[in-house]
């Protein structure tokens, strides 16, 4: 399947870029720019980032105002989606740019969630549902309005296997919001 999202696309990641490949190769697509906090060669980073022949971008561990304007000076009218970048961006930023992150925890349901790795924290809190949302990005830590949601219930056994449903439910609603809020 190949889609026509009518935008530029910049695909901000920290861990290891999967996400960003499994939907390019799945949507057709690629991201103009990606952008990560990891060093080049870095033993985390899926190779499948290297063999996309894209422009990639690192950043600081620490990005600054500056550091996020100068990467996102050709950014104008395109989109920005975040796959587990763990950095905050500068309201400044936020507000200009159209930038959306998937959290692998009900918000809306528990916002005790909010923030790094609640696939982790449901474990060991008595929750009924597990899911994943897609928010348009604030300054606020997974603050933004929620515009789409996944959730089963929380009948599985230990965080790997939790880990394991959200990540699978996180490529399908990426793939569910690329087709739904961005193809032309």
């Amino acid at each position: 399947m190949t889609i026509d999202i009518g935008k530029e696309w910049f695909a901000f990641f920290s861990h290891t870029g999967t996400e960003i490949v499994k939907l390019s190769n799945e949507l057709g697509i690629k991201p103009r720019k990606i952008i990560t906090n990891k060093p080049p060669g870095h033993k985390d980073i899926d190779p499948g980032i290297t063999e996309m022949d894209v422009e990639i971008v690192y950043m600081s561990n620490r990005p600054t105002l500056e550091d996020y304007e100068r990467i996102l000076t050709r950014c104008r009218g395109c989109v920005c989606t975040l796959h587990g970048w763990m950095r905050i961006i500068p309201e400044s930023i936020c507000n200009e740019y159209e930038i959306y992150n998937l959290h692998p925890g009900l918000i809306n349901m528990y916002p005790e969630l909010k923030g790094a790795d609640p696939q982790w924290r449901v474990c060991h809190e008595t929750h009924e549902w597990i899911g994943v949302v897609i928010h348009i990005v604030t300054a606020g830590v997974d603050e933004g309005p929620i515009i789409m949601t996944s959730k089963v219930r929380n009948q599985h056994p230990n965080g790997d296997t939790i880990a394991r449903v959200l990540r699978d439910m996180a490529w399908d609603v990426w793939r569910d919001f690329f087709n739904l809020y961005l193809s032309k």
